[in-house]
């Protein structure tokens, strides 16, 4: 019965995931860049001065996080175990060649997270009634349609729901599991109390978790990483050769035929890809909108440098040291995949890639709630709330306890639903957003 669920959601994911979806992603990165003057580039070094004044808080903007806070929020969400997990699959599934697509998306990705982040910030609803920010505000006041934007809540509401509290507690349960043989539904239940204590305590509670977890958690898993890559230096270029010779060859993808193989892996590129950096999502655009920060422009910069963190370093950490470590094809998947490729050059190395995938994992969950909860209060009002906040978290233990292969099946179904109605308010406001850069200064002030 579950094998025939499993295979069912990864059907309706693999059609959601057809090439429609891969020319939409690519192909409006591409236009975003060229209509934006290539920002990523051109305004990188604005960017990162952007992030460094983060701290700053305009209290008159209506906003309820501090830059800094909205920023670390939305990097917490990304930078999930889609990191380590999500990347680890997409090489199980997709081969070495993944990894090639999932740094082209990357590069044009930047331009789409830049658009929802100052989208968000330009048509928030900070006034009247619940504070909302993000594409269903947009989708309804920018573009003007309601019914567009009821149907962006409604799907990226139940992905909220039924995604993160899966995927990401079942990437820790699984190390867990292979590292000090926990139980997962132990794990489950120990994981989903944790985040209840955050999560009950709403959005400043989640933004102060997320402010001083997501330095650390980052840095961490950096200098594990960074050590195993030194270790098999050697490999590198080799490595190198493999990813880039892969990604148009197929190799060592699902589906034999070089055809077939690399479109497995521009697939599974792309969709773990915009899993570890959400670009396309629009859900963090609910964090840069929260921001006490009366510029768009700024927390579009700051969503931009977040898609280079997550699809340059962490994700190309994850990458490397699975392969130049060897152990891409040892038959191991998720998390416990990158546990062996650390455990090959660091002593205790799959303790360091447990205690990165929990902390990994836990700040995705309780960003990832606060996104729920603005998709799904935007439907039924603020009664909803709290049931959601227990429900959310019940659910972690569910997770927990499911096959690894249904759950990113199903992540990967929802997640790609919701591109659709949130790229019609990102390129349909687009000139919007070209708007605002170029009323903008160098310093990203307007």
């Amino acid at each position: 019965m579950l094998e025939s669920l499993a295979d069912a959601v990864q059907w309706a994911s693999n059609a959601v995931w057809g090439p429609w979806t891969i020319f939409l992603l690519f192909g409006t990165g591409v236009f975003l860049t060229f209509r934006f003057r290539c920002v990523q580039i051109t305004r990188l070094a604005t960017a990162l001065r952007s992030v460094g004044r983060s701290s700053s808080v305009d209290e008159s903007s209506g906003g309820v996080l501090s830059s800094i806070q909205a920023f670390m929020t939305g990097l917490a969400g990304s930078v999930g175990t889609g990191n380590i997990a999500g990347v680890a699959t997409a090489i199980v599934a997709g081969g070495p060649g993944a990894v090639f697509w999932l740094w082209c998306y990357g590069f044009v990705a930047t331009a789409i997270k830049l658009a929802e982040a100052a989208l968000s910030v330009h048509f928030r609803r900070p006034g009247h009634g619940p504070f909302s920010a993000g594409p269903m505000q947009y989708l309804e006041h920018g573009i003007g349609s309601r019914k567009l934007a009821l149907t962006y809540a409604l799907i990226a509401g139940v992905a909220a729901l039924t995604t993160t509290p899966f995927t990401q507690s079942n990437s820790i349960a699984v190390v867990f599991d292979s590292e000090l043989g926990v139980s997962p539904l132990i794990c489950g239940i120990a994981l989903a109390i944790v985040s209840w204590l955050v999560v009950i305590g709403g959005v400043r509670s989640i933004g102060r978790v997320a402010e001083k977890l997501a330095p650390t958690m980052v840095a961490l898993y950096l200098l594990g990483g960074t050590i195993v890559v030194f270790t098999f230096a050697a490999e590198v270029p080799a490595t190198l050769a493999l990813i880039f010779r892969a990604a148009f060859t197929g190799e060592a993808a699902a589906g034999g035929a070089v055809g077939t193989g690399m479109m497995v892996a521009v697939r599974y590129g792309l969709a773990r890809g915009i899993y570890a950096n959400e670009a396309g999502y629009g859900t963090a655009a609910v964090a840069y909108g929260s921001a006490r920060g009366s510029h768009p422009v700024r927390q579009g910069y700051n969503a931009m440098i977040e898609v280079y963190i997550v699809s340059f370093v962490t994700s190309s950490v994850s990458a490397l040291t699975i392969l130049v470590s060897g152990v891409w094809q040892s038959g191991a998947n998720s998390t416990a995949l990158v546990a062996q490729a650390f455990e090959t050059a660091i002593p205790y190395g799959g303790k360091v890639v447990l205690v990165c995938a929990l902390l990994f994992g836990y700040t995705t969950i309780i960003g990832w709630a606060y996104y729920g909860e603005q998709f799904l209060q935007y439907l039924a009002g603020p009664r909803i709330v709290l049931p959601y906040r227990w429900i959310y978290c019940i659910l972690i233990v569910f997770g927990a306890t499911t096959s690894v292969d249904l759950v990113w099946a199903w992540g990967d179904l929802m997640n790609g639903l919701q591109i659709f109605p949130n790229l019609i308010g990102v390129l349909g406001l687009s000139g919007v957003v070209a708007a605002l850069l170029r009323g903008t200064t160098a310093e990203g002030e307007a």
